[in-house]
C-alpha cells in the first residue's frame, strides 16, 4: 500500500488541531477530580465551567444547557433514548427521516423493541428533508429527530423550518448538529422557540472529532425545560442526564477546537467550497458520466459525494488508498460493511447505484496539490474498476 499523501475524509474525522492538542494536554496533567470539593478538585472544577462557557458561545447555548458526552454517538443516543423515556404515556411515535445517521437510525430500531412505532419521512432526489413533509409526520408523536446536514451526501437542511413545524406541532425535536457543526451556522438560541417549553428543539448534538478535537468527546446541548431521562446512573453531574466523572481535558480541548472552527468558518467556507467545484468540475471533465449527488448549492462546503457508473465504490476506495488518497464510500461507522448506501437509496437510487459512490470531503489541511493528485489518479481508478465488473 502507497504511503498516505492525500488526506480526503474529514467527514470520518478531521485533524487534530495543534491548539485542540496542546490544551488536551494541558489540562490532562491538573490534577482533580471536578467533583471534589478540595481545592484540587475546584481548581478542576473551574476549569471545566470555563469550556462549558466557551463550547456554550460557540453553538449559542446557555453554558448550562452543554452536557459533555463521549461523542456523537452518545449525544444522539441521549437525546433520543431520553426523550423517548420521558415521553407522554399515550405518545409512542418517532419521527425519523430515512437519510439519518447510524447512530440515530440503530438507536430508534432498539427503540422500536421496546414499542415505539416509526413515522418515517421520506427524502427527496439530492437528499434533502422537505419541511412539509416532516411537519406531515409530527401530530401527537413522541419525538422527532433530523440531521442539519446529512453526512453523507452534504445537503444542509433548514434547521429552522423543522425545529418550527415540531414547535407548533408540540413535539420535542432533537437536532444531529455533527456532520454541520464549524461548517455552516449553528445556533441553539436561533432555532428554539422558548415559548414552547417542551416542544420544538430542545436537543443538539455535536462532536468534538469532527473540527479538529480529541475522539471520544462530544455534546448534547439540552435546553433548561426539557425533559429527558438520563441513559445512566451512578452521580448527579451534569443536571443528573449524564453520570460519570468528567473528561475535563477533553471538554477543553472541545472548547478550543470548537472556538478555532467558528472563528475560520466563514473564510474556509470560500476556500474549501471553491477546491470542491474544482474537484467536482474536474472529475466531470475527465469522467464524462460522473454524477454529482446531493443539492449544488446547499451543501457542505468540503462535501463532494459522487456517483461513478458501473465502478464499485469500495473497489475505488481500495485503488485510491494504494495510490495514497483516502477518501470513503460513506459513514466511517459502517466501514468494511459492503452494503449499498440508505442514504443513497433514500434519494430514489438504485442498489447498483447505491453500491457505485465516494464520498470525498476536504479540510482545513487540504491543499490545491491535493486535488490535483485526486483528479490525476481517478480515472485510472474508475477504469479499472470498470474493467473488474466488466462495465467499461
Amino acid at each position: 500500500m502507497g504511503d498516505l499523501r492525500v488526506y480526503l475524509d474529514h467527514a470520518a474525522t478531521a485533524p487534530l488541531r495543534p491548539e485542540a492538542r496542546d490544551a488536551w494536554i494541558d489540562a490532562a496533567t491538573t490534577v482533580g477530580n471536578a467533583s471534589s470539593i478540595h481545592g484540587a478538585g475546584q481548581h478542576a472544577r473551574r476549569v471545566l465551567e470555563e469550556a462549558r462557557e466557551r463550547l456554550a458561545a460557540v453553538v449559542d447555548a446557555d453554558p448550562i444547557e452543554v452536557v459533555f458526552t463521549s461523542g456523537g454517538t452518545e449525544a444522539v443516543n441521549l437525546a433520543i433514548k431520553g426523550l423517548w423515556w420521558a415521553r407522554p404515556a399515550d405518545a409512542d411515535a418517532v419521527v425519523l427521516p430515512d437519510g439519518e445517521h447510524h447512530a440515530t437510525l440503530d438507536a430508534v430500531e432498539w427503540l422500536q423493541t421496546q414499542g415505539a412505532r416509526v413515522r418515517h419521512v421520506g427524502i427527496d432526489a439530492v437528499a434533502r428533508i422537505r419541511p412539509s413533509a416532516f411537519a406531515a409526520a409530527l401530530p401527537e408523536a413522541a419525538l422527532a429527530t433530523a440531521l442539519v446536514a446529512n453526512n453523507e451526501a452534504g445537503t444542509v437542511n433548514d434547521a429552522a423550518a423543522l425545529a418550527a413545524a415540531a414547535a407548533e406541532a408540540g413535539v420535542p425535536l432533537h437536532l444531529d448538529a455533527v456532520a454541520a457543526f464549524g461548517h455552516v451556522p449553528v445556533s441553539f438560541r436561533a432555532w428554539r422557540d422558548e415559548a414552547r417549553g417542551r416542544a420544538g428543539l430542545v436537543a443538539l448534538s455535536v462532536s468534538a472529532h469532527k473540527v479538529g478535537g480529541p475522539a471520544g468527546v462530544g455534546a448534547l446541548v439540552v435546553a433548561r425545560g426539557a425533559e429527558l431521562t438520563a441513559l445512566q446512573h451512578g452521580g448527579a453531574q451534569q443536571r443528573r442526564l449524564r453520570a460519570g466523572t468528567q473528561d475535563v481535558a477533553g471538554a477543553v480541548a472541545f472548547a478550543v477546537a470548537g472556538e478555532a472552527a467558528e472563528a475560520e468558518r466563514e473564510t474556509e467556507a470560500v476556500r474549501l467550497g471553491a477546491l470542491r467545484d474544482r474537484l467536482v468540475s474536474g472529475i466531470r471533465r475527465s469522467i464524462a458520466d460522473a454524477q454529482l449527488l446531493g443539492d449544488e448549492v446547499d451543501r457542505l462546503p468540503g462535501n463532494a459525494h459522487m456517483l461513478f457508473p458501473g465502478a464499485s465504490g469500495e473497489t475505488l476506495l481500495f485503488l485510491l488508498d494504494r495510490a495514497g488518497i483516502a477518501v470513503s464510500t460513506g459513514s466511517a461507522c459502517q466501514a468494511g460493511v459492503p452494503e449499498p448506501s440508505h442514504v443513497v437509496l433514500a434519494m430514489g437510487r438504485t442498489d447498483a447505484e447505491a453500491r457505485q459512490v465516494l464520498r470525498f470531503t476536504l479540510g482545513r489541511t487540504t491543499l490545491d496539490s491535493d486535488i490535483d493528485a485526486t483528479l490525476a489518479a481517478l480515472p485510472e481508478a474508475v477504469e479499472r474498476a470498470r474493467a473488474a465488473t466488466g462495465s467499461r
